[in-house]
Parts: structure tokens; sequence; C-alpha cells
């Protein structure tokens, strides 16, 4: 998939993004919460500071923002980090963004405490390469003995059963419950698959769809762990979302110290 494509995908989404949430301020909340406590337990207290890498419209940028950490949000669709930053000033927060791509992160190095690339972004990245771009990248804003945090689906189970669609979720709007789901179609690799992403919205007596395209990789963990240990990264730990309470899978990992 072409990087242009992709950022169409969040740029198109960017407006409708939180009707996939029943309660898109709750749903920070929680996430702050889950993600927040993976931090403490490795990195202490805090507050720290925090790059959230793919950060949309901000779901996790502003909630660890008002839990008080300093977050700095970037991602590859500038209307998506520009909602990000304007919805973390509506809650008297702040939150400041860049528009970048993930391969190329426009920070210096050593500039933060966390990275966190969350809500499967990552597998938006096709190849060994560009995935290999991003995760230097990160490690290279990290300090040493910094933390990354990755959340993704859980692609495990999922590469060995190949659903063609996601669940339905439904959020309560003022005009009424918006649908959204996926359908994926799978690639004659069994890892890759192009996925469209319905929206129902409610009009009158009838409904509007909305479709985005895109593609993703489905990573297994194994597959993944090993992108990570080729960073230079260590410690590597996955947390199931039964061990953590988060709806992804999440991988954790501690940027190997510098030699001296």
């Amino acid at each position: 998939m072409s990087e242009h494509s992709v950022r169409n995908f969040y740029d198109e989404l960017a407006h409708d993004y939180h009707l996939m949430f029943r309660d898109w301020d709750a749903s920070m909340a929680y996430q702050a919460e889950v993600l927040g406590g993976l931090v403490r337990k490795s990195l202490g207290e805090g507050p720290h500071t925090v790059l959230d890498c793919s950060c949309g419209i901000g779901t996790q940028a502003i909630g660890l923002a008002l839990a008080g950490h300093q977050v700095v949000g970037s991602d590859l669709s500038p209307v998506a980090a520009a909602r990000a930053a304007a919805e973390a000033a509506a809650r008297g927060s702040r939150v400041p963004v860049a528009a970048a791509d993930m391969r190329q992160l426009p920070f210096r190095e050593t500039s933060f405490d966390v990275v966190l690339c969350a809500d499967n972004s990552l597998p938006h990245l096709l190849s060994g390469q560009d995935l290999r771009a991003a995760l230097l990248g990160m490690r290279r804003v990290l300090r040493d003995d910094g933390l990354l945090m990755i959340t993704v689906r859980a692609y495990d189970e999922t590469r060995q059963t190949r659903p063609t669609a996601s669940p339905p979720q439904v959020s309560e709007t003022r005009d009424g419950q918006v649908i959204t789901f996926q359908l994926w179609h799978w690639h004659e690799d069994g890892e890759r698959y192009d996925l469209e992403h319905f929206q129902l919205i409610p009009a009158e007596n009838t409904w509007h769809v909305r479709v985005r395209r895109s593609t993703s990789w489905a990573l297994t963990s194994q597959q993944l762990t090993e992108f990570v240990t080729e960073a230079g990264f260590i410690d590597i730990t996955w947390h199931s979302p039964a061990s953590s309470g988060y709806y992804q899978p999440v991988l954790t990992a501690r940027r190997a110290p510098s030699a001296q």
C-alpha cells in the first residue's frame, strides 16, 4: 500500500474516527489507565515524556496527557493530527503535534522516555524494510532504557482463521446509531489483506454509507518480536488482553543502553 493511500485513509476518517467508540472520552480514560499502568510498572511514577507516533485524533495521547504525562503526537495524517491537538485543547490539555511518517520521525535523539505506537498502526507498513526503518527511528528518539509500547490486533489466531469481516461496532449519537465494521480481502501470501472500512451513518429514514480502503500486514507475535529485537530492543514482553485489560495485545520493550 502506498504512503499516499494510507494518508488518504486516515485523512478521510479523521472526522468520523470517534464514531467507532461507544463513548470516546471514556475510552480515552480507560486506555490511559491501562497504558499508563504499564509505563509506571516499567519506568516508575513519572510524569514521563511520551511520543505517540501514530496519534490519530488523540485517543491515547489525550488520555495520557490528561493523566499528567508530557505527550507529543505525530501522525501520517495532518488532518488527524490537527484534530488531536484541537480535541486536547477542548479538554483543557495540550498535545503538540506534527504531521510525520513514523519511518522518518522528526525528533531529536533520546528525546522521550516512552514511544507509543497504538491502534494497529504499525501493520500499515507492508515490508520488512519499512518496519525496520520505523522501529529504528523509534529507538533513536528513545532515551537509553526507554520504553517502547506497540499495540496490534491478535493476529496469531487471525492468520489461521482468515476472517472476512470484523464484528460490527455500534455507537450512539444524537442522530441515532452509527455502525462500523470492516471487510477483509486476504492476499495470496496469507499475511496481508485489503480492508474496506464501512460506516453506516443514520439519515432520516435511510443510511449514508462511508467506505475507506487500506491494506495491513497481519504480523504474528513472533514476527514482530523478531523485528523489535533486530532494531535493538531488549526485555520484550507481550501483554494479552486477559492480563492487561487492554483491548489489543500490547508489546513492551526497552531500548538497549548505548555502548559507552
